[in-house]
């Protein structure tokens, strides 16, 4: 552990001093101004830090243990952002926000229904419970609050079981909730998905339809140079470009 500790903050060390010098390449990278922006970037920022954290947790550890010293618990944290580097350039995030940009109506409608079922059947299921004890003496649902936290659960279908309606009335209420809450919380899962099924085949048939241009323009450039150089056409623009190309060099006419 403490050998790959220490090959990845080599790895990462020498990954961010190559970018920071190779940043000068792109123009507005250029001179230290340059490279300073470059360095204030949130992605470089978190590379930084991962290199800094993870060399304090090495140079503090105790007979080879990394994790050992209690005083760098907090720094431990900024090694989990290593991860980021599996997308440098938020091409994830990009294809989340767009599909939830696309499909904003029908998820903001699903969770305002959602949330309306939630509110309302956690205060009735306070009303039907607030005056039942168990037969300990203790009451299930002493506040609202109580009967929300009871509702987030069942609605996430987690059912911790902590928290259970004892009246029939409350079983009742409970019950359609619950067929309720899943059918309308189950929603944006599937609203997700298939916006990312479709943004998945978009993006297929735009690749397709990329290819296709370059082989397209090639066949119209031939059809036009077989047009334009042919003699019996009496058009004046293709005339003038057959004299055009007589005047050209063979080896220059491309």
């Amino acid at each position: 552990m403490f050998i790959m500790e220490i090959f990845l903050v080599l790895f990462f060390g020498a990954e961010y001093c190559i970018r920071l010098w190779s940043a000068g390449c792109r123009s507005k990278y250029l001179g230290f101004r340059g490279r300073l922006k470059f360095a204030l970037k949130p992605i470089s920022i978190i590379d930084l830090s991962v290199v800094i954290a993870s060399t304090f947790v090495i140079l503090t550890g105790n007979e080879g243990q990394v994790f050992a010293t209690s005083a760098i618990r907090g720094v431990r944290f900024l090694q989990i952002l290593r991860m980021l580097h599996v997308d440098r350039q938020g091409g994830t995030w990009r294809l989340l926000g767009s599909v939830v940009f696309i499909h904003r109506q029908e998820l903001i409608t699903t969770l305002y229904i959602g949330f309306l079922g939630l509110i309302f059947s956690s205060y009735f299921v306070y009303l039907a419970e607030k005056d039942h004890t168990t037969p300990d003496g203790k009451a299930a649902f002493t506040s609202y609050a109580d009967a929300l936290w009871w509702g987030v659960i069942s609605m996430t279908t987690i059912g911790y079981g902590d928290v259970v309606p004892q009246t029939w009335v409350g079983r009742i209420v409970a019950s359609c909730f619950a067929i309720f809450a899943i059918s309308f919380f189950a929603l944006p899962a599937g609203i997700l998905g298939s916006g990312f099924a479709l943004k998945v085949q978009q993006k297929q048939r735009q690749k397709h339809f990329n290819r296709q241009i370059p082989a397209a323009a090639t066949l119209i450039q031939c059809l036009w140079r077989c047009y334009a150089s042919d003699k019996t056409s009496r058009y004046k623009a293709t005339c003038a470009l057959r004299e055009l190309l007589r005047v050209i060099p063979a080896h220059m006419r491309g």
